[in-house]
């Protein structure tokens, strides 16, 4: 076997996978929620919001594929999740 075309195989395996991901990355739009956004919501992959137990307003980011399967990330204010003690 030809040891040389088998490293050039995995050497363009390997970048391939690299620009994939690098696309992938690329693809993600982020936009910050105002009243009145058009959101174009297919499935919800994710929500999370600002680390802390605040009972005020905090930063939360929804990450989401539209119609057109491309993922998308809302930065929008929420009242925190804090915990009460009555």
């Amino acid at each position: 076997m030809n040891t040389k075309a088998i490293y050039a195989a995995c050497l363009f395996a390997a970048l391939n996978i690299c620009t994939l991901s690098a696309r992938a990355e690329a693809d993600v739009s982020e936009k910050t929620y105002s009243y009145g956004t058009h959101l174009d919501i297919k499935k919800v992959v994710s929500l999370s919001q600002a680390s802390g137990d605040s009972c005020g307003i905090v930063d939360a980011k929804l990450t989401y594929l539209d119609s057109q399967n491309k993922t998308q990330v809302l930065d929008y204010r929420k009242f925190g999740e804090c915990a009460s003690d009555n």
